[in-house]
């Protein structure tokens, strides 16, 4: 059948009057307009001539006489029409499609058109009522999500929904059929308001695709391999109380003209070789996951146990040795393979000891390195920091107060970095340099919060390569992240290099280097995000629990909002008013988004 203007056809299941024929030719759709279509797209069903898509009214017939007719035997449209309806019309073609597509009494197509046996059409109806049994029981389903109710049987329903939740899907049939956005925000947001989840539930780990399975590859035996016996030197591993992963301490010898300062890092490298499957499974990783539900080591179990400084009477370590003048500037580097017997104190402890040597030295070394670096242009921020831990769906939430026993931690261990690059520049290792661009300058005298927040705002993010560069933000000539192999993949990279240098073996060429840190830098960027994310989520879980009144400052204006700082929680939040930065307030949690990771705090006095 020609495609003439007049003509009756089927496009995408609707009825369609050719306009125009040709090779594109233009059709009028029922409900839809005006379209140019291939003709290949079209199913003709009457030459026409059709006037209007609005005569197209079914006339009367008698379908079921006409299949007791034809049972048994093949017809087409037209004769069929014709036995129906007693005429082959537009109007009346049109209705005999509808029962093809119906299904019940005939099936086939224009051409060939064959009658259902009693078998066939029992068998139809019964698979069409079923259809129409979950068709009802869908929007029986759907009614009730409107309602934001939610039956025990519903659950099945909701495993789109979850799948958007969590990451795993991208479309929702259930949330496009309730007329809602798409998004796992809007997933979240209905699974919560059914009940479905609780506040509890942490989505952003699986959202984001960070692995939260422990590691359990099997753990080669450590080598035995000459190291150097540090054991009679007193070495402290200072963590967060409950830290489960010491891998860095500290000891301090005092030499004729100065110091010689160590810092003691668990020798993870020895049992986690370039290219294993360990290797590659911390390099998938990038780094440990820490939540506040708990953490998910980057190594195995196995691996922490044999290797964090302190678990055991004496411990394998890769030591960087700094040897200090009178007026503790740096004077030479080094870096060794050494056994070292570590006491582990909180940081807490270790501040009751900063008038007890080793760290009173330890203290002041860290007060010149801070003022060395403040000096190469530094940027120190202090902002409120917390710890937030979860047990059992209860949400504790810490604050870390500002002692100096961290900053003898962070001084010591950007000396190390900084020493290991050096230690690397001077004897040609490829290793995984951190740099920093430089930042917008500020006062360097600030103090307060919003001072404090400018700061970090001017940061730029750290960038990776093959070759030292200044890190601004450190005020660092160079610098190698190296003192957390078991946390950190980049770190592990750097202990690699530094005991194939040691064993002179060939080391991971400059390539390599550079696809281990692309690698390893995405997925880190992935496990930053989703403790960041956990740790707001959590954080906004304890805000609806306890709703206030909190300590807030201003530390930011942009237009009608000002970001305020819950002091006691560390958290930023948005506040519309005439809020001057600096501003003290009382505020109190008026309502809380969890899917959209923000909350509504009003301002109490």
């Amino acid at each position: 059948m020609s495609l003439t203007a007049g003509a009756l056809v089927v496009y995408k299941h609707k009825p369609a009057r050719v306009l125009s024929g040709g090779d594109k030719p233009e059709i009028e759709i029922l409900g839809a307009g005006r379209q140019r279509v291939r003709p290949k797209d079209v199913q003709p069903l009457h030459p026409g001539p059709l006037e209007s898509l609005a005569a197209l009214t079914p006339p009367p017939g008698n379908p079921e006489e006409a299949w007791e007719l034809l049972e048994g035997t093949e017809t087409t449209l037209e004769e069929l029409a014709e036995l129906v309806y007693g005429t082959f019309t537009p109007a009346s073609a049109w209705a005999v499609w509808q029962l093809l597509e119906a299904g019940d009494l005939f099936y086939g197509a224009p051409a060939r058109i064959v009658p259902r046996t009693p078998a066939e059409r029992a068998e139809h109806a019964e698979r069409f009522a079923a259809q129409q049994a979950e068709a009802d029981r869908q929007e029986a389903f759907l009614a009730r999500l409107r309602r934001g109710e939610l039956n025990p049987e519903d659950r099945p329903r909701l495993a789109d929904v979850e799948a958007l939740a969590l990451g795993r899907a991208t479309k929702s049939r259930t949330l496009a059929a309730l007329g809602r956005s798409e998004t796992p925000e809007a997933a979240h947001a209905l699974l919560l308001r059914v009940g479905a989840w609780n506040e509890t539930m942490n989505p952003y780990p699986t959202r984001l695709g960070v692995d939260t399975r422990p590691v359990t590859l099997p753990l080669p035996t450590l080598p035995d391999e000459p190291r150097l016996d540090l054991t009679h030197l007193p070495a402290l591993a200072i963590d967060d109380e409950g830290s489960l992963d010491p891998d860095d301490a500290l000891s301090l010898e005092a030499l004729p003209h100065g110091w010689r300062l160590w810092v003691h890092v668990s020798d993870a490298a020895a049992l986690i070789t370039p290219d294993s499957e360990l290797d590659l499974e911390a390099r998938r990783r990038g780094a440990t996951l820490y939540l506040p539900e708990g953490a998910v080591p980057m190594l195995p179990q196995a691996a922490i146990e044999a290797l964090g400084l302190g678990l055991g009477e004496v411990s394998p370590a890769l030591s960087i040795r700094v040897d200090l003048d009178a007026n503790f500037e740096p004077l030479e580097v080094d870096v060794a393979l050494t056994r070292v017997r570590v006491t582990r104190l909180t940081y807490a402890q270790a501040q009751e000891q900063l008038g007890d040597e080793p760290l009173a030295t330890l203290r002041r070394i860290a007060a010149h390195l801070r003022e060395g670096r403040a000096g190469r242009g530094a940027l120190m921020i202090e902002l409120p920091e917390v710890k937030v831990r979860v047990h059992g769906g209860q949400v504790d939430v810490k604050v870390l107060p500002p002692l100096e026993s961290r900053q003898v931690v962070q001084e010591s261990m950007m000396l190390a970095g900084w020493a290991v690059a050096t230690f690397g520049l001077e004897h040609g290792i490829p290793l995984p340099y951190a740099a920093q661009e430089a930042f917008e300058r500020y006062d360097d005298q600030a103090t307060t919060l919003p001072e404090m927040y400018a700061r970090r705002r001017s940061l730029k993010r750290t960038q990776w390569a093959a070759q030292p560069a200044p890190h601004a933000g450190l005020g660092l000539e160079r610098y190698v992240q190296s003192t957390s192999p078991m946390r950190r993949y980049l770190d592990l990279v750097a202990h690699q290099q530094l005991r194939a240098f040691l064993a002179e073996r060939p080391f991971v060429r400059t390539p390599d280097m550079l696809q281990r840190i692309g690698a390893a830098d995405l997925a880190s960027s992935g496990v930053r995000e989703a403790e960041r994310k956990s740790l707001r989520h959590w954080t906004l879980v304890y805000l609806s629990r306890h709703r206030g009144p909190w300590h807030g400052v201003v530390v930011d204006r942009r237009g009608p909002a000002a970001t305020v700082l819950l002091t006691e929680l560390a958290l930023e939040l948005s506040l519309t008013g005439d809020l001057a930065p600096g501003s003290e307030l009382r505020l109190e949690a008026a309502e809380i988004d969890l899917p959209g990771l923000d909350a509504r705090v009003r301002n109490v006095g």
